[in-house]
């Protein structure tokens, strides 16, 4: 009888960031990437040894969806994610991340507000050391956490990205409410695939 592991599956796809990494375990995506294959392998050393399988080339319904709704997201047609993510973190560290799918598109919060969040309000380095440690930016929107002075504080895929996403939403935000006094609009959050859907159901 054979043990060997499930592999983690690992895709790129072409974004308005540049090329992101999407890699997914059966669970659920497990990280995103900003950059190519080269500037990465050491992270994936440490993602194949805390979910317990090898890291292989391919995709699975998780990559199909996350794509899917990234491509929506960047479109300024997706405000929230539906993407089963796969976690691996200490419970301080995964109090902070769902701490920061809570805090809603186009909003920010410095890193005192969200130690204050978690009950933690003496914690703000150890919540901003947390924060660093997010493997699925985007989707757990650590782009969103900023300094208390209005800075944009530090972001591990460059801080242009986190400037980028953060305009994104903010505009995206500004034209909802035009919308709200001139006329409607397409969905924020369109349904997903009927492919992508029946891909996951297969699972």
């Amino acid at each position: 009888m054979s043990t060997a592991q499930a592999p983690i599956l690992l895709d790129v796809i072409e974004s308005p960031l540049g090329p992101i990494q999407i890699a997914a375990t059966a669970q659920g995506v497990c990280s995103i990437h900003f950059g190519r294959l080269s500037s990465t392998r050491a992270e994936y050393t440490v993602l194949a040894q805390m979910f317990g399988g090898p890291i292989a080339s391919g995709r699975n319904a998780h990559i199909d969806l996350c794509a899917y709704e990234l491509a929506q997201y960047f479109d300024a047609q997706r405000t929230t994610f539906s993407v089963p993510v796969a976690l691996a973190g200490t419970p301080f560290q995964q109090a902070v991340w769902t701490a920061l799918r809570a805090i809603d598109y186009g909003e920010t919060t410095s890193y005192a507000e969200l130690a204050l969040r978690i009950g933690r309000p003496r914690g703000q380095r150890a919540v901003g050391h947390a924060n660093g440690q997010n493997r699925i930016p985007i989707i757990i929107p650590c782009h969103r956490v900023i300094e208390r002075n209005g800075g944009l504080g530090g972001y591990n895929g460059q801080r242009w990205r986190k400037n980028f996403l953060l305009n994104l939403e903010r505009n995206t935000v500004k034209r909802g409410q035009q919308t709200l006094l001139f006329g409607s609009s397409a969905d924020p959050n369109p349904a997903v695939s009927p492919a992508a859907l029946a891909a996951l159901a297969a699972e």
